[in-house]
Parts: structure tokens; sequence; C-alpha cells
């Protein structure tokens, strides 16, 4: 019950970097998919952290619960930071 949500945020922060790449190198009239794609995954990210949150409240192995929360909120501030940044390449494009 966390192992899912966990790898969806993995793959939601990963997946930024290829939406940072096409509002660097992409073609200008597509960079405004760059940015709804970092807003999409973010959106995507942060269900995942707090299905993650939710679902360790109902499990008793504090230490599992502490190394996972740790994950979630670290991934949580990586995929706010991204989406960020390719929001401010897509925004001085546009």
């Amino acid at each position: 019950a966390i192992r899912a949500p966990l790898e969806t945020l993995r793959t939601c922060v990963r997946s930024m970097d290829l939406m940072k790449a096409m509002a660097e190198k992409g073609l200008p009239a597509s960079v405004s998919d760059a940015g709804v794609g970092a807003l999409c995954a973010r959106a995507g990210a942060l269900g995942a952290y707090l299905n993650v949150r939710i679902n360790c409240a109902g499990l008793d192995d504090a230490e599992f619960n502490d190394t996972a929360l740790k994950e979630a909120e670290e991934l949580k501030r990586q995929a706010e930071e991204r989406e960020a940044e390719v929001m401010a390449l897509t925004l001085a494009k546009i």
C-alpha cells in the first residue's frame, strides 16, 4: 500500500527531467506543453505523497514508516522544485 505510491512519486519526479529538456530545447510552439506536463506531474506527485502519508498512518512498522515518509518528503520537495524550474523556463519563452 506504500510501495506503489512511492514508485509513482519517483516516476513523476523523474518525468520532470523530460519536461525541463523540452522547455529548454524543444520546439518553441510546444513549450507550453512542457509547462502543463510539469503541472500534471506535480499534481500526480502530490497525490502519491498524500497516499503514502495516509497509508503510513495505518501501519504499525515505525521504522518502515519513517523511511517511507522521509523519502516521500524529499521527493515532494524535488517535485515542487522541478515544477518551478520548468514553469520559469516556460514562462520565459512565451
